[in-house]
């Protein structure tokens, strides 16, 4: 294992990035951990290699940078196995690409060039650079909350009530809670109403007197008190009782008639 790769630290032991293995120190298996905190993935790691040795994005030299790539998938493979499963994936993709150029180039019309095995890995490294650089321009926007705090003073003397405006609904709003509880707050007077069962008999002979039939209805007066109506009534089965009117109806639901009883002369 070599002791530094391309200046990055290749582990971290007990929080301290570790730059070379050491030789003559008992480390705890758990103890050393593989660093990839230096890396968002294979992509990153991949774009770093080729940036930091300035090598032409478009002409990638697929052997040196295979063989560095390889150098830091196997450290952290022996480690961590799931860590490294997408760098594995691309290491794949490089051992392919590499392969593809050392076999012949594929046949191709006329007057056009074969593609190049490394165009879609290009296209790839391109956009992920475009992506970083624009998530790297928007980090650097200053935030709230992390770069500056929005500064709040408060001075209890420079402070004047302010009362919320009335509208007119608001108003109509109010005086109708206070008539409503006005209601049920108010007095009542309760008199006593005598009222005689035959004289109201005799008021409802006086109706069906030269009227053959009369709607049991037109018999009560709608503007009278409750007590005029109860008496009404009371008198109208009275007169039923004494066989001095008949109530009729023609079919269940039917309008309910009323007429004088018929006596032979």
């Amino acid at each position: 294992m070599p002791l530094v790769v391309d200046h990055v630290a290749v582990a971290r032991l007990y929080g301290e990035p570790l730059f070379a293995m050491p030789q003559d120190l008992y480390i705890p298996p758990d103890a050393l951990e593989v660093f990839l905190e230096a890396f968002e993935g294979p992509l990153d790691f991949l774009l770093y290699l080729i940036r930091k040795q300035n090598f032409n994005i478009l002409d990638i030299p697929m052997l040196s940078v295979t063989k560095q790539y390889l150098v830091y998938v196997d450290q952290i493979r022996k480690r961590n196995l799931e860590l490294a499963a997408e760098y594995l994936l691309m290491a794949a993709m490089l051992i392919e690409i590499k392969s593809r150029m050392l076999l012949p180039p594929k046949k191709v019309a006329d007057g056009e060039e074969a593609e190049d095995p490394r165009a879609e890995l290009v296209r790839r490294l391109l956009e992920y650079e475009q992506i970083k650089l624009g998530a790297a321009r928007l980090n650097a926007i200053p935030q709230f909350g992390r770069d500056f705090l929005q500064a709040a003073v408060f001075i209890e003397q420079s402070l004047q009530p302010r009362f919320p405006e009335v509208s007119v609904v608001d108003l109509r709003e109010a005086w109708a809670s206070i008539l409503q509880r006005a209601r049920l707050v108010q007095h009542h007077k309760i008199s006593r109403e005598e009222l005689s069962v035959r004289e109201h008999m005799s008021m409802v002979l006086k109706r069906l007197q030269g009227r053959r039939f009369v709607g049991f209805e037109e018999l009560f007066d709608p503007g009278s008190s409750m007590g005029v109506l109860v008496v009404t009534f009371i008198a109208l089965l009275e007169l039923a009782k004494e066989t001095l009117v008949e109530i009729t109806q023609a079919e269940a639901f039917a309008p309910i008639y009323v007429r004088l009883a018929y006596t032979a002369t």
